[in-house]
Parts: structure tokens; C-alpha cells; sequence
């Protein structure tokens, strides 16, 4: 799609999804294995994923500002860079919240949540290095009701997982505690399926 004096942009998706995927492969390991004796550490390490997407984002605005000719419009570009970093931003808030509320143990809900938060990261993933040909591609539209399926598990998790936190968990501050990771974590799924929902905006578009 990128003539041979312009910014790839589709490139600079793919790298903007690929630091949440790093991020979602941290959460899903720091779940997997937890010890919150390291949460302060892991959260300068996410911290640190979270930046750089930042200055990667802040050097595409820069391109986007000098460019007159873009692939796509700008306004969609500006639209999906926003949203590829609202996802790697809502996978660092969901450590914060573990910090923050001083968790000591996870309840088994949230380790399945983790690993549907990885896969939704990395089906955008696959979704964004496939972007660039969504005037031919065959896959695209297959990849973007995958995201839609994986948010739609998370959401099923969700109401499942605060409804036995409602019924069955007796203390009043862990039910407090639990309900914002949980609202965190489904948080995580719906933003990558936002940044589908820009791309099938797109295809749409220039159908």
C-alpha cells in the first residue's frame, strides 16, 4: 500500500500491536506464576513496554503531521494508533490494580482471563501484519470475527467470574478488589476488539 516516498503505516501498526503483545505475554506470565513479592518490579518492566509504545506512537503522529499523501485517510490512522495504545495501555493498569489493592493470591478466574487477554493481543497481531493487502486479502474478515469471538469468551468469563465473586466470596474488601481487576481485564478485550472494529471501518470503506 506504501508508495516509495511514504511512511509505512501499516508497518507501524504492526510494531504498535506487537509491544502489546509483549505486554499481554508478561500479564499472562506474571498470572501463570504469580508472586507479588515482584509486582513492583514487573510494573516497571510494563511501565517500560508502555513508554516506548508511547514514543513510537508520538514519532507516527510526527510522519502523519509532514505527510500530504497517506494510504489510508488520516483520521483512520490517527483512529487506530489511538486504539492499538489504549490496548497496551490497559494491560499495564491491570497490574497496577494488583499492586494497588495488595493481592496476595489470584483467584482462578483471572488466570483463564489472562490467557484470552494474550490471545486476543496476538489475533490483533496477526490481524495488523495482514492489514496492509485488506484490499485482497481473503483472511482479513475471518481475523476480525476471530477478535469479535475471543472478546465475546472474555465477556462470558466476566459474567461468570463476578458472579461467583458476588455470591460466594464473603469479604467485602476482596469483593471491591476483585471487581476493578476484573473490569480492568475485560477492559483489555474490548480495546483490541475496538481496534478491529477500526480496521473493518476501514475495509468498509474502501469496499
Amino acid at each position: 500500500m506504501a508508495r516509495k516516498n511514504e511512511n509505512n503505516y501499516f508497518k507501524m501498526f504492526a510494531e504498535a500491536v506487537s509491544y502489546s503483545c509483549t505486554a499481554a505475554d508478561m500479564l499472562k506470565e506474571d498470572f501463570t506464576d504469580f508472586d507479588p513479592s515482584r509486582l513492583a518490579v514487573r510494573i516497571e518492566e510494563m511501565h517500560h513496554i508502555e513508554h516506548t509504545a508511547d514514543i513510537a506512537k508520538h514519532e507516527l503522529m510526527e510522519k502523519l503531521m509532514k505527510e500530504f499523501i497517506t494510504p489510508i485517510d488520516r483520521e483512520d490512522i490517527l483512529e487506530l494508533s489511538n486504539a492499538l495504545d489504549d490496548v497496551t495501555d490497559s494491560l499495564e493498569d491491570v497490574l497496577l490494580q494488583l499492586y494497588m489493592f495488595g493481592i496476595i493470591s489470584l483467584r482462578e478466574d483471572s488466570l483463564t482471563f489472562a490467557a484470552i487477554i494474550n490471545d486476543c493481543c496476538h489475533a490483533l497481531k496477526k490481524l495488523m501484519l495482514e492489514f496492509e493487502n485488506f484490499r485482497k486479502s481473503k483472511v482479513i474478515k475471518d481475523m476480525i470475527i476471530e477478535i469479535n469471538h475471543l472478546e465475546e469468551n472474555g465477556d462470558r468469563l466476566y459474567t461468570e467470574a463476578m458472579h461467583r465473586l458476588y455470591t460466594k466470596t464473603p469479604d467485602t474488601l476482596e469483593v471491591l478488589s476483585w471487581t476493578t481487576i476484573y473490569n480492568c481485564m475485560e477492559k483489555c478485550c474490548d480495546k483490541c476488539e475496538d481496534a478491529a472494529d477500526v480496521v473493518e471501518a476501514v475495509i468498509l470503506k474502501y469496499s
